[in-house]
């Protein structure tokens, strides 16, 4: 019990510099922007025609694509770019508890913030457009539009098929999951990669991880080598199961007719990589070289 209070006592202790944190100030308007950006097609709809929408759905089209979760989780470079997060509270800490403590509590602590960024990115979009909103668990005939390819210029990703198998509620808190478990595991990548070769490891391997989902899409498999009929739908299964971005997608699983993962086997894949990567980060915590820097006030 003593190993699990130090640990959320580490964790506080991050949380306490949030209020005097430029980067973290910044890292949470350019959330901010980020949904008023990917949003723009839906609200701007909505005021324009002054149709009506489920009070969830800007959520649910916004970061039921590929690209936006993408972007949506770059902003955690700049969240959690100083992991291991190494202060001068750090030999206070790391005298009065064990190495592997000190580890859980920021690992705690990126679990917490990453659940308070996605919580943000949630709130946000629901008050967007909570003024032409509902709340009742249906989906709006403004969806039905959207799915239907109703307008000019319209470019939302709206899936039919996500509105034919599942309800607003159901399909908001599934996007809310998946985004969360690939921003947890990019945020526990870069926690290792930073023990293992600094700052820049971390923030590369993100981006790396994001190019690589971003680049194995099956629109882009298409435009390149052409595929049709059974190739583009092997093309697009072998997408959806090798990218960890496609895993994030809502529409990109198997609702029973395909071959696509489903939403379990992609919460146990992601649940996996994140207790691989916590373990091997523990395991290097046993030879981590702390370097600290003497401040002068």
């Amino acid at each position: 019990m003593r190993d699990i209070r130090q640990a959320f006592q580490i964790a506080g202790q991050n949380f306490s510099g949030w209020k005097r944190s430029p980067r973290i100030w910044m890292s949470f308007i350019l959330a901010l922007v980020l949904c008023l950006m990917l949003s723009n097609q839906v609200i701007s709809h909505a005021v324009q025609y002054e149709s009506i929408l489920q009070i969830l759905e800007p959520f649910i089209w916004t970061y039921g694509d590929a690209a936006s979760v993408m972007l949506s989780s770059l902003l955690l470079v700049l969240l959690f770019a100083d992991m291991p997060f190494v202060s001068q509270v750090t030999p206070y800490w790391l005298v009065r508890t064990k190495r592997s403590v000190w580890l859980a509590g920021q690992v705690i602590y990126v679990v917490l913030a990453t659940v308070i960024y996605n919580l943000f990115l949630l709130a946000v979009l629901g008050i967007m457009g909570a003024p032409f909103s509902f709340t009742g668990n249906v989906w709006s005939e403004t969806a039905a539009m959207f799915g239907y390819g109703g307008g000019e210029n319209i470019t939302v990703p709206v899936s039919i098929k996500t509105m034919e198998i599942s309800t607003p509620y159901y399909c908001a808190s599934v996007v809310f999951l998946l985004m969360l478990l690939y921003s947890l595991f990019i945020a526990v990548l870069m926690l290792l990669l930073n023990l293992l070769g600094g700052n820049a490891a971390g923030v590369l391997g993100a981006f790396a991880v994001n190019l690589y989902g971003f680049l194995l899409n099956p629109s882009i498999f298409q435009r390149i080598f052409h595929f049709t009929g059974n190739l583009e739908y092997r093309a697009n299964v072998l997408c959806g199961w090798l990218s960890p971005l496609n895993h994030a997608t809502f529409p990109m699983h198997n609702f029973g007719y395909d071959y696509l993962p489903r939403i379990q086997v992609s919460a146990g894949i992601f649940l996996g990589l994140i207790a691989i990567l916590v373990f091997l980060a523990g395991r290097k915590m046993r030879s981590y070289n702390f370097s600290f820097v003497q401040v002068n006030e």
